[in-house]
């Protein structure tokens, strides 16, 4: 396969995204007001945790996605499309109290941004699902 332009600056993109998830809680030690959702160090927060955990496990199949985008675009266009609903989530957090306007320049942008640009990436690098492993039709009767 040739590798055009856009295809290599998807999976550039993908491992810098799963770096930015896998870097969460850092991130929320250096810019707690754009991207910790409570009061004190991030690990006081049980649901902060949790969300650490969910995007350090999507930056790790993002990177691993990397290696062959056209073999994980369903796993890309769950990124998209959940960063856009987290994103929209949070904004509307963000004006409820006015203590979490910061978030809107943190966490909502990024998300956003990932988004963006990985749906910008996927449909102008021209990328499709391949179909399934003919594999599972050649089963044997009796192996059953």
């Amino acid at each position: 396969m040739a590798y055009t332009f856009t295809y290599r600056l998807l999976q550039i993109t993908l491992v810098v995204f799963g770096a930015v998830m896998v870097l969460l809680y850092p991130l929320a030690v250096v810019w707690p007001s754009g991207w910790a959702w409570h009061s004190g160090a991030p690990y006081q927060s049980d649901y902060f945790m949790m969300i650490v955990g969910l995007y350090v496990t999507l930056g790790v199949f993002l990177w691993n996605a990397a290696r062959r985008p056209e073999d994980n675009l369903s796993l890309i266009w769950f990124t998209v499309c959940s960063s856009v609903v987290h994103a929209a989530i949070m904004a509307v957090q963000s004006f409820g109290s006015g203590d979490h306007m910061g978030h809107l320049w943190g966490d909502v942008l990024a998300l956003l941004l990932a988004a963006i640009v990985l749906a910008v990436l996927v449909l102008s690098s021209g990328l499709r699902q391949r179909p399934p492993d003919r594999l599972a039709d050649h089963v044997v009767d009796d192996q059953i």
